[in-house]
This record gives C-alpha cells, structure tokens and sequence, in this order.
C-alpha cells in the first residue's frame, strides 16, 4: 500500500502531538526516616523530586522543599535553607519543650508525603499531605496542594487557573450545597458549617486529580476538627468553562 506525501506528513504531525499529550516529567522517589531515639521526635518524608535541570524541574523541587520546610521549621527566629535543616529545628523544638516538662512530654511525630496527583503536558499538580503531632489531645492532619506551569516552569497561584474565579466560586457553592444537602435559600452555616461571616468561599487549597478539580478544606477550616477534611470535586467537564484557555485540562 502506498501513501501520498501530504498524508505521510499529516500522521508525522499527529504523532508529535500525540507525543506532546502525553510527555511527563522524569522523577526520582526521595525518602527521608530519622533513626529512632528516645530523645528524638519520630520524622518521616516522602517526596517526589524531578531529576532534569530545566526551569519547571527547579520550580517543582524548590516548591516541594519549601513546603516541607515551611511545616517542619518550628522557630521563626531560625534561618533554614533545607529539609535536614528542618527536621533539625523540629528536633530542636521537642527537645527544648523537654527539658521545661521532662515528665509531662509525649515524643513528636511528623509524617509528610507528597505525590503527584495530576499531569499533562501543561499542568502538573502535587498533593503533599502531612501528620504533625506536637502535642496536646492529638495531631493535626493537613493537606497542601502545589500547581504548576509546565511550559512556564513555574508555580501556579489559584487565581490563575480560572478565568473567572467569581463565577467558579457561584458553581462551587452550588455543588457543595447539592452535596452537603443545604437549601439554596438557607445560610450556608445552616447545617452546621463554620464559613466565616456566614459566606461560602473557595478554600486555600484547590488541586487538579483525575477526576476534576479538588477543592479541599482542611481541619478547622470550615467544620470542626471531628468532621475532618471537607472534600468537593468538580469534573473537568463542568469546569471547564472557568478553566484559563490554554491550560487544557
């Protein structure tokens, strides 16, 4: 069978798109475990760390890093440039509440992890959830979503994900009234949620899944601490319409 010139150009073509669909960037899995200690909290960290130099490999890994440092990192009045230098400055702040309360001091935990949740050739999302135990009646649970432009390389603030961020905030509180079963006509505390002022607001944490856009409210956010993490996603399909043109999700 023969094919013409244009047609052999025109599946070349194809190919390449098809190629660029679906490239991912190349990572390395890095784990972090302390050794065990009487004396020490008990530190885990999981991350993934994208092993190419280029200008979204950099972004990505600073972003990761500083996230973790940011949770890790327990005096403001310290200067921390890496995770070791975190997990030293959380060492060094079990050990100091210690020797104030040496009777009274449960052992520290922290458990951090963090994987890429969504990823195509433009948007790559990474969902890092932590466990931090500092004391008092129990931990705290947290989840942090980071967003990035990949043919940007850098970071991606929530606001520029959509192109109308008002009118996604009207269809998000739609969809969580709908799933959280409070009448259109209600105050959205009706039920027992805690938005302040009464006022449904999109929450400090929005990541992209397989399945749409993950809008997620951490412990205390918008319930109490017994009701755990509020989720809502939203499918692609739906939210298309807000979506940036260009970010092709």
């Amino acid at each position: 069978m023969k094919f013409s010139k244009p047609l052999i150009i025109l599946f070349f073509l194809c190919f390449i798109v098809s190629c660029e669909e679906e490239s991912t960037l190349v990572m390395e899995p890095v784990v972090y475990t302390n050794a065990p200690c009487d004396d020490c909290p008990e530190v885990s960290i999981e991350y993934p760390r994208v092993i190419e130099d280029t200008k979204i490999a950099r972004a990505v890994n600073r972003g990761i890093e500083e996230e973790i440092i940011g949770l890790l990192t327990f005096s403001d009045s310290l200067e921390v440039s890496d995770i070791n230098e975190a997990v030293n400055s959380f060492s060094l702040g079990y050990s100091e509440l210690k020797s104030v309360y040496p009777d009274e001091t449960v052992p520290w935990e922290a458990r951090i992890k963090a994987e890429v949740s969504f990823e195509n050739h433009r948007v790559l999302s990474v969902r890092l959830d932590s466990y931090l135990f500092t004391g008092g009646a129990h931990g705290y649970t947290s989840t942090n979503f980071l967003n990035f432009d990949i043919e940007k390389g850098e970071k991606i603030n929530t606001q520029e994900l959509f192109r109308d961020l008002l009118a996604f905030r009207s269809y998000a509180e739609s969809a969580f009234r709908e799933q959280e079963n409070i009448p259109a006509d209600a105050p959205i505390n009706s039920t027992g949620f805690m938005f302040e002022l009464d006022s449904f607001y999109l929450p400090a944490n929005i990541g992209l899944t397989p399945n749409g856009i993950l809008l997620l409210y951490n412990q205390y956010e918008v319930a109490s601490y017994a009701d755990g993490q509020i989720q809502l996603t939203i499918p692609f399909r739906e939210a298309k319409q807000f979506i940036t043109p260009g970010m092709k999700l």
